[in-house]
């Protein structure tokens, strides 16, 4: 009896030994967890504030999302803004017991345990709940030990380790918390984080307007979004969509009829790919990007000294001039513009900038490059003009070599100048811009430089004249291939845009649009041992007639004469001509000469259109503004901007000007808008051309918009064609994209507004007795 006593005893021990001894060590493990033996686990601070990376949003005026910056390509969304139909879906396919469990769900992990582990059961689902998985993207796995045996238990740890953390963070938040957090933090693929990126890039919509076919497509892609990427593997996506809508039927969110209804759909997708350097404005969220994450200034950073000065004066002024840097988080840590999910909101039209960019290519890619492209031929494909001689031509092409990534890599990598120039010379396979598409062929290096040189260039802006907001940027062709930004970058010789600012300081001295001035040529004394300077007109054979004669200032502009600027000059300095033009937003350096009359100047397109403004403004000069405000994830505001303003010149001058530049576009060489483009209503401009049709400008004016065009080659020594004048390579953008804006109802201009006139008019005249015939050709107005 006693030894059976003894034999029970024993049993006793080692039965509850065996079945303690587990319990034990769970026990021992998640203690030793607890107390971070195994590598810390989450704070309360983060789980309260749990680090993720959101994309920085650049939104339109209209709300329409630009592009994003990221790391991360995610965008934060509420719960409310979630779809039930997201919710039901996510819920059916990964945790139905979602509701009732407190972050670990014991009874599917017995599910999983038994059919999968014991049975081999594959298709019994996982035991990961979704405060689990939620655990795991918040905060990832170590995955740098490759050992088998202690691979294999540093899973353990961690998976124990989720479950711990899963846990606290049904404490810290609420369901629905949690279930926005899930879907703000997982990958769908194609560079899509988060739901509303993955709503907007696969179907264009907001996760709140997503049906329940498309909820059930996006579900499915959580387990492999490679595999079931529905843009390559469409018979994969769609059975696993199907998959998560038969779940769904079986937890009642569907019934029978609507489960096979839609089971029955094929894949309908709105698929528009997010990156940087595609979508909409890419050239404007381009210079928003270097704009916000400039840093201070350092002289011995800056080749050009005028620049750093410059950048300098915007540093101390302009509060969006490095944003990032200059403004910091409660952390004391400068604003991350990748990860912090900042709402960033812009003056930009989305419509606007579709039609400047539509109208832009279209103009380029139809007419400019054809034109281009058949001089090309004719000249034996030489890319510069014909007074640069071989010798330069090598020189020039060689510096454009040096300033490749492909030559800097092979500098680096310790290359020979003889083994660069042979792997510049060696075919490669290479794909190349074309207007029709990209296209793949075999090309030496050096060839690509001269394929690309061909390409003519162009960029166009648009402004609110009344507020400076800026509302179509388009900065070249492509932004891919030409990412140099001729809006604000590239600084251009300006032509005959310039001679308006010349035309106000007479006004505003006290000439009158109706005074006569000779037309003949002027010349200038430059000073002892230079040689005197005579302007010329430029040749055009309808103003023949005109040579010798009197005519009104007003005529003299409208037709661009050269004589008539070079005239006024000599009544005025050229400081007092380039105190003028700063006064009216002009920020380049303008040298105080008497050429400055006919637009030699080096300045943006950005610095001409705000600068025309003015005119508008009845005298008043808005500087450009881009941003209007910023915002954190939540919604609070961190920085609202507003433009600064400067009276320039009086409202009597500004509308005398709006009407001699109306003169411009009624009977000058701008005529082409109303007779060829048909542009009606109000509307005032100037053309510009610059010495062997280098740069061909035009700057327009309406009521409630100023716009731009500038076209030219890479290089001033590469010319436009001899119709290469801005009355023919840059009006039309303007004149395309003003009769696609004045075509759209919901947009504020129409040819029915007119300019605002002073309170108390000029005691001036208008109605001129020049009248000039209109060309039929429109000829270089440039400065020689």
């Amino acid at each position: 009896m006693s030894k059976n006593k003894e034999l029970r005893h024993k049993f006793l021990i080692w039965f509850w030994g065996i079945f303690l001894a587990p319990v034990a060590l769970l026990v021992l493990i998640f203690t030793l967890i607890g107390l971070g033996a195994f590598g810390p686990l989450p704070t309360f601070e983060q789980l309260e504030n749990p680090s993720s990376n959101l994309a920085t949003e650049i939104i339109a005026d209209d709300g329409q999302l630009l592009g994003t910056f990221y790391v991360q390509n995610r965008s934060f969304v509420s719960y409310d803004e979630i779809s039930p139909n997201l919710v039901g879906a996510l819920i059916s396919t990964e945790d139905i017991r979602f509701y009732k469990h407190s972050g670990i769900d014991f009874r599917g992990l017995s599910r999983v345990f038994v059919k999968t582990i014991i049975m081999g059961d594959e298709s019994a689902g996982g035991g990961s709940t979704v405060s689990q998985q939620l655990a795991k993207q918040l905060f990832p796995r170590d995955t740098s030990i490759h050992s088998g045996i202690l691979s294999k238990a540093n899973l353990v740890i961690t998976k124990f380790k989720e479950w711990i953390t899963a846990v606290k963070l049904e404490r810290n938040y609420t369901k629905e918390e949690i279930l926005a957090m899930y879907f703000n933090m997982v990958p769908f693929g194609n560079n899509a984080w988060g739901v509303k990126t993955a709503a907007k890039i696969y179907f264009d919509k907001t996760p709140a307007d997503l049906t329940v076919e498309e909820s059930a497509l996006l579900v499915g892609l959580l387990n492999a979004p490679s595999r079931y990427n529905p843009v390559r593997h469409n018979e994969r996506a769609t059975a696993k969509r199907n998959f998560v809508l038969d779940k769904m039927y079986s937890n009642d969110l569907l019934t029978r009829e609507q489960y096979d209804s839609l089971a029955a759909l094929p894949i309908k997708l709105k698929f528009s790919p997010m990156d940087n350097t595609g979508g909409i404005a890419p050239y404007f969220r381009e210079m928003l990007r270097i704009i916000l994450t400039a840093k201070k200034p350092d002289v011995d950073n800056y080749f050009d000294k005028d620049m750093y000065r410059q950048d300098s004066i915007r540093w101390e002024t302009d509060p969006l001039y490095g944003w990032c840097n200059k403004n910091l988080k409660q952390d004391g840590t400068p604003y991350n513009l990748y990860k912090d999910g900042l709402k960033i909101y812009t003056t930009i039209n989305a419509k606007m900038q579709k039609y400047a960019e539509e109208a832009l290519k279209e103009h380029m890619a139809n007419v400019v490059q054809k034109d281009f492209d058949a001089q090309q031929k004719r000249m034996n494909y030489r890319i510069y003009s014909s007074d640069i001689n071989n010798e330069k031509v090598k020189q020039l092409l060689e510096n454009a070599m040096k300033q490749t990534d492909r030559y800097r890599n092979l500098r680096n990598a310790g290359a020979s100048q003889e083994q660069i120039t042979k792997s510049f010379n060696t075919p490669t396979d290479m794909t190349i811009f074309s207007y029709k598409g990209d296209v793949d062929t075999v090309m030496t290096p050096m060839d690509s430089i001269k394929y690309y040189k061909r390409f003519l260039r162009a960029s166009f802006v648009a402004i609110e004249p009344q507020t400076g907001n800026l509302k179509a940027w388009v900065g070249g062709v492509d932004f891919v291939n030409f990412k140099y930004d001729q809006v604000y970058q590239g600084k251009r010789q300006v032509g005959s845009t310039f001679k308006p600012f010349l035309y106000t300081l007479a006004m505003q001295e006290g000439m009158k649009p109706c005074d006569q001035a000779p037309n003949i040529p002027v010349t200038f004394d430059m000073g002892p041992g230079q040689e005197p300077w005579t302007p010329k007109n430029a040749s055009a054979k309808y103003l023949e007639p005109y040579n010798g004669k009197m005519v009104t200032l007003k005529f003299g502009l409208a037709n661009s004469i050269n004589n008539i600027s070079a005239y006024l000059m000599k009544q005025y300095s050229p400081q007092a001509v380039v105190d003028l033009a700063h006064k009216m937003g002009i920020k380049s350096v303008l040298d105080p000469v008497v050429s400055i009359c006919l637009g030699p100047s080096d300045i943006t397109l950005l610095e001409m259109v705000s600068a025309y403004g003015t005119f508008v403004n009845k005298g008043v000069h808005v500087d450009p503004i881009a941003v209007l405000r910023i915002e954190d994830k939540h919604g609070n505001t961190l920085a609202s901007f507003a433009p600064q303003k400067n009276e320039a010149i009086n409202d009597q001058t500004a509308y005398t000007m709006i009407e001699m530049l109306k003169g411009v576009v009624s009977k000058g060489t701008a005529a082409k808008l109303g007779y060829q483009y048909g542009i009606r209503g109000e509307v005032a401009g100037k053309t510009g051309t610059t010495n062997n049709n280098s740069d061909g400008w035009f700057i327009g004016i309406t009521p409630k918009l100023v716009a731009g065009t500038w076209v030219g080659g890479e290089e001033r020594s590469i010319h436009l064609t001899n119709r290469g004048e801005g009355a023919a390579v840059a009006m039309p953008v303007f004149a395309n994209f003003l009769k696609k804006v004045f075509a759209d109802p919901s947009l504020a201009v129409k040819p029915n507004l007119y300019f605002e006139k002073p309170s108390v008019m000029p005691d001036v005249s208008f109605d001129c007795a020049n009248t000039p015939v209109q060309p039929e050709k429109e000829d270089d107005d440039g400065f020689f």
